[in-house]
């Protein structure tokens, strides 16, 4: 493999907590700069970076603590202003523009990763935000009411435990098709639950289903850790703060 391939087969998510060593102005600089040349539609990086480093801050809008924080958000505000700048309105503030902006930003959360990999700084990346009051992160970061969205948070730094391995991934044939979609046959399906059952594979959440008497990983993973689904399918409690900001935002519109 060529350097770039052996930095991406190198990437591992830190559980296990960061030390208290900064990573330097420069090398952040650099992570930052990789991460906007990432794709992008229609050349508007429709993204925003705010970077974090009070630790005591990061706690309390995450959940982690780490060198430096870089929460990713959803961003059409820019777009906006330019828009309004020049005597024009800006019409992409709705559901399709969020999955654009989406895309863009994730694009660039990812490319920071790698870049940062390459620099020997380690990463997590967390939805922690989203188990916050969308209200206090907002406030947090002076995020404007409309057309900006926290999407997810990059945590830097470098691990307590160096000796963590890479996550294991699901096999090649098992996430790829080719020319049309294809459902797992029962085989596929039984082999997928003995490859996330086994530990060599680092499939799963290690250590939190097999001391619980599951059968197996799933029956924990869909049974505690996702829980069962409401079959009324009405939003409440995070779900229905998350809709409710997204209407706010100006990015969904409810129905007339």
């Amino acid at each position: 493999m060529n350097p770039t391939l052996d930095t991406i087969h190198s990437l591992r998510s830190i559980h296990g907590g960061f030390t208290d060593r900064k990573v330097t102005e420069e090398d952040l600089a650099t992570v930052l700069t990789a991460a906007t040349r990432a794709a992008n539609s229609s050349a508007r990086q429709a993204y925003s970076i705010v970077v974090v480093q009070d630790t005591d801050r990061m706690d309390t809008l995450i959940g982690y603590r780490a060198s430096h924080a870089l929460v990713f958000c959803a961003d059409f505000r820019r777009q906006a202003l330019l828009a309004e700048r020049l005597g024009h309105r800006f019409s992409n503030d709705d559901v399709i523009g969020f999955v654009t902006a989406t895309v863009d930003t994730v694009l660039a959360a990812q490319t920071a990763v790698i870049a940062a990999r390459s620099l020997g700084i380690d990463s997590l990346i967390t939805n922690g935000l989203h188990r916050r009051p969308l209200d206090l992160v907002h406030r947090e970061l002076g995020l404007p009411e409309t057309s900006v969205f926290p999407l997810i948070a990059l945590m830097l730094g470098y691990p307590e435990d160096d000796d963590q391995p890479a996550g294991g991934r699901l096999p090649v044939e098992a996430v790829v098709h080719r020319e049309t979609y294809r459902d797992p046959d029962d085989a596929e399906l039984d082999g997928l639950v003995a490859a996330y059952d086994d530990p060599a594979r680092r499939l799963g959440l290690s250590g939190l289903w097999d001391r619980r008497e599951f059968t197996h990983y799933l029956d924990w993973f869909f049974l505690q850790w996702c829980g069962e689904p409401d079959p009324d399918r009405v939003p409440t409690g995070t779900v229905k703060e998350f809709q409710d900001r997204l209407v706010r935002s100006g990015f969904w519109w409810p129905e007339r």
